[in-house]
């Protein structure tokens, strides 16, 4: 639907749409978990994480071999609310990455609160469709530490707007030391079964702050790529096609 939608654009835009709308071959959201399970310091290394992962050599490679040789990206902090740290950037090679990387670090913290998952998904889905980019592929990046759902529309609900939009929902499962993979409520089962879908939707675990960014870049190849994991490549959830 989202590749459809996309040649249609192309072809039936008026020109003065067109002028206005950038091209390119990705529309990223990464949307970090900002909610009261994450500290400030939690929060800081989560930036700094991202900030390695996008200006390293292997994501810049595989964004310069990408459709258009470049995609958007904007960083997004959700709690109760969800707020914009980095909007809409296009990062085309290392002077741009470097740009959205430094921009990580100064904003203040703005969401705070419970988790809203469902709030956080439409909020990403919104910036998807009002953006001015043009592109066919667009995937949200969804990382967090826990399934709770404390306000806000149902996660089945917003999750199924989101995929009828032809949008791909990816996450990223942050396990604590002390979960053990949450025993009896193993969040990387959660996050299979209840947040990623769409066509190739997958998952990567983020096993502790050591391999933090190392999972952040593998899965930022894997998306502006256009790539799935490999079954069986480390903690990596089944390809979900739907």
């Amino acid at each position: 639907m989202r590749v459809l939608t996309f040649i249609c654009a192309i072809f039936f835009a008026g020109s003065a749409l067109a002028e206005t709308r950038q091209e390119v071959g990705l529309e990223l959201v990464l949307l970090a978990d900002a909610s009261g399970s994450i500290d400030d310091m939690e929060l800081s290394f989560q930036r700094q994480g991202y900030a390695s992962a996008i200006t390293d050599p292997d994501v810049i490679e595989a964004i310069q071999d990408s459709l258009y040789g470049n995609v958007a990206v904007t960083y997004v902090e959700w709690a109760t609310n969800a707020a914009v740290v980095v909007p809409w950037t296009v990062i085309d090679g290392e002077s741009s990455a470097r740009a959205f990387a430094d921009a990580l670090a100064g904003p203040p913290r703005q969401a705070y609160g419970s988790n809203a998952i469902g709030d956080a998904l439409l909020e990403a889905k919104r910036l998807i469709e009002t953006n001015d980019i043009l592109a066919p592929r667009a995937v949200i990046d969804f990382s967090g530490d826990s399934i709770r759902n404390s306000s806000g529309p149902p996660i089945a609900a917003a999750r199924a707007e989101v995929l009828a939009a032809g949008i791909v929902i990816n996450a990223l499962p942050i396990l604590r030391p002390e979960d053990g993979r949450r025993a009896g409520a193993n969040l990387e089962d959660e996050y299979a079964e209840r947040i990623i879908g769409g066509p190739g939707a997958f998952m990567v675990t983020a096993e502790g702050r050591d391999s933090f960014a190392r999972t952040v870049r593998r899965k930022l190849v894997l998306e502006i790529s256009g790539r799935t994991p490999a079954p069986g490549a480390g903690r990596v959830a089944a390809v979900s096609a739907h």
